[in-house]
């Protein structure tokens, strides 16, 4: 495996959590109803997590000699997760969310893997922690859905 391999991954990764920065924070604005304390301050928590992920990510593909993306035009073209410009209510809202998590969540472990095959255990160590975050927030994401 290439290093290119593992620099386009990291792109996809950082292309979605821009993506799921953006999502979030319209999601916290716009969230009415039910559990609306809750669900405010939990879709803040996630973006200033993605945000902190996103410089990470930005930051490991120059450290591996690649470019990170440069546009949000750049990444809305190669984000797995999509805007939403709708206003769904809070339900809706959370499952979005556990949706794209699970996506956010494949494509990483997916990198992480041509990371392990590539020999680049710094890529590795720097996206296990993000899937298993991830895992911790779909487990509460799929209990507040089951309530």
């Amino acid at each position: 495996m290439s290093n290119q391999h593992v620099i386009d991954g990291l792109n996809g990764i950082l292309a979605d959590s821009i993506v799921m920065v953006q999502k979030l924070h319209h999601y916290h604005w716009r969230v009415k109803g039910r559990g609306f304390y809750q669900l405010h301050g939990m879709f803040e928590g996630f973006y200033d997590e993605f945000a902190e992920v996103t410089d990470s990510v930005a930051e490991r593909i120059l450290m591996v000699g690649g470019a990170p993306l440069a546009s949000l035009a750049q990444a809305l073209e190669l984000a797995s997760v999509k805007e939403d410009a709708s206003v769904p209510d809070a339900q809706r809202m959370v499952a979005n969310t556990a949706a794209d998590l699970q996506a956010f969540r494949a494509r990483v472990r997916a990198v992480a893997q041509v990371a392990d095959d590539a020999g680049d255990r710094g890529t590795v160590n720097l996206l296990d922690p993000i899937a298993d975050g991830l895992d911790k927030k779909l487990w509460m994401l799929e209990a507040y859905l089951a309530g």
